[in-house]
């Protein structure tokens, strides 16, 4: 029986998609091995990449809160969200939601390129 690609979601404010992009260039070849879901600027920065993306609405506009939706319903296990902590985004409810979500559903969450990069590792030694 074929392995079931698992899900992760790719999310990055606009202060923090170059660094997004710069990521997943350098784990290129893990992400390669997800599929990969992401809100509509971020996802479309990252085909750049050669990736293929399931691009969400925009966050501001709901796409934070469809992520939240796919974890929720356990069709998505591990989020990495490049969060500009100092900016102002008219979206946080979404944002919170999505990150209470995670909790509650004990799912991997990084929201900088560190934690980031543990969830890679981590996630690469379980595949």
């Amino acid at each position: 029986m074929p392995k079931i690609k698992k899900t992760i979601a790719l999310i990055a404010h606009d202060g923090k998609k170059a660094e997004m992009v710069a990521f997943v260039k350098d784990n290129i070849e893990f992400f390669k091995s997800f599929n990969i879901v992401a809100t509509s600027t971020t996802g479309k920065l990252l085909e750049k990449t050669g990736l293929k993306v399931k691009r969400m609405l925009s966050g501001p506009i709901g796409g934070d809160a469809q992520i939240a939706s796919l974890v929720a319903t356990k069709k998505c296990q591990a989020v990495i969200f490049m969060r500009d902590p100092l900016g102002m985004h008219p979206h946080d409810p979404d944002i919170s939601s999505l990150l209470r979500i995670c909790d509650v559903h004990d799912v991997p969450l990084a929201t900088n390129p560190s934690s980031a990069k543990l969830i890679v590792i981590g996630l690469h030694k379980n595949l």
